[in-house]
C-alpha cells in the first residue's frame, strides 16, 4: 500500500475491528473509500471480513451493517397497563395506552402515541395497582375515556401512514393478553367496536422462543437476560416495556430473526 494514512487505517482496524461498533462499519468503509484505490480497498474489506469471523461474526461487511428483510413495513408495540388489585377486580380498565412505531427495514423507533386513560367503573386506582405500575391517581383523572383515546389511536394511525392499504403494519405484544383478552374485553362491556388492526399481532414471547429456544417464563426480565441486554426503565411501566420489547426485537432482527403474525385470525 503505496498511501500511508490508508495503510494506518487499515492497521488500526485489522487489529481492533472487533470492537467497533457495528453501526460505524459502513461509516468507516466509505470513509476508507476515499483514500484508497478500488483494488486495495477490496483487500481491505477481505481483511475485515476475516478479522470479524475470527471474532465470532460470521457475516460479511455488508450483512454486519444491515437488517435482514422483514415482512413488515412497520412494527406497533403496544403494552397496556389496566386496573388491578388482588383479589382481581373486574372488569379491569386499560389507564395507559402506549404505541411505539418501529421501522421494519432499520428497527429504530419513529414515531411514538402515549395517553392515560381515566377509567369509569373502577375510577379509583387502588395502592396494589399504583405500586405494580407506577401509575398514580393524578395521572388518570380528567384524562380522555377508551372511546376518546381509541380514536385518537385512529388519528395517529392515520397521520402516520399506517391505514395506507398498501403499507403493511402488524402489532407486538409482550403475550396475548393485551389484544386477545383485555381490549376486546373492555371493549364489549362498553359497547365499543374494535378495529380490525388490532386482531393481529405478534406475541414477542413466542417470537423470542423461536429464535431462541427456550420460552421466557418472566417474560422482558427473561428476553432481556437471555440477551445480555440493559432492562429500560421500571417494570410494569406501559411506555418503558414498550421500549424493552422494541430493542428485543432489534436485537433479533440483528440476528437474523424474521418476525411472523403470531395471532389466529379471529
Amino acid at each position: 500500500v503505496s498511501d500511508a494514512s490508508g495503510c494506518s487505517m487499515i492497521a488500526l482496524l485489522h487489529t481492533g475491528a472487533a470492537k467497533f461498533p457495528q453501526n460505524l462499519l459502513s461509516r468507516t468503509r466509505q470513509a476508507v473509500s476515499l483514500l484508497l484505490p478500488a483494488g486495495v480497498l477490496k483487500g481491505f474489506s477481505s481483511i475485515i471480513s476475516r478479522k470479524l469471523a475470527s471474532h465470532g461474526f460470521g457475516a460479511s461487511m455488508a450483512a454486519m451493517s444491515s437488517f435482514p428483510p422483514q415482512r413488515y413495513h412497520y412494527f406497533l408495540v403496544l403494552d397496556f397497563e389496566a386496573t388491578c388489585d388482588k383479589p382481581q377486580i373486574h372488569p379491569q380498565e386499560i389507564i395507559e395506552f402506549p404505541i411505539l412505531k418501529l421501522n421494519g427495514r432499520t428497527m429504530e423507533i419513529e414515531s411514538t402515541f402515549h395517553m392515560y386513560v381515566q377509567p369509569v367503573v373502577h375510577p379509583q386506582l387502588t395502592p396494589f395497582c399504583t405500586e405494580l405500575t407506577g401509575i398514580i391517581q393524578g395521572m388518570v383523572d380528567g384524562q380522555p375515556s377508551l372511546q376518546q383515546v381509541l380514536e385518537r389511536v385512529d388519528e395517529w394511525m392515520a397521520k402516520e401512514g399506517l391505514l395506507d392499504p398498501s403499507v403493511k403494519s402488524i402489532f407486538v405484544t409482550c403475550g396475548d393478553w393485551d389484544l386477545k383478552v383485555m381490549l376486546p374485553g373492555q371493549c364489549q362491556y362498553l359497547g365499543l367496536p374494535v378495529a380490525d388492526y388490532f386482531k393481529q399481532w405478534i406475541n414477542l414471547k413466542k417470537a423470542y422462543s423461536f429464535a431462541m429456544g427456550s420460552w421466557p417464563k418472566n417474560g422482558l426480565l427473561d428476553m432481556n437476560k437471555g440477551l445480555n441486554l440493559q432492562h429500560i426503565g421500571r417494570p410494569h411501566s406501559g411506555i418503558d416495556d414498550c421500549k424493552n420489547i422494541a430493542n428485543i426485537m432489534k436485537t433479533l432482527a440483528h440476528r437474523g430473526f424474521i418476525f411472523k403474525q403470531t395471532s389466529k385470525p379471529f
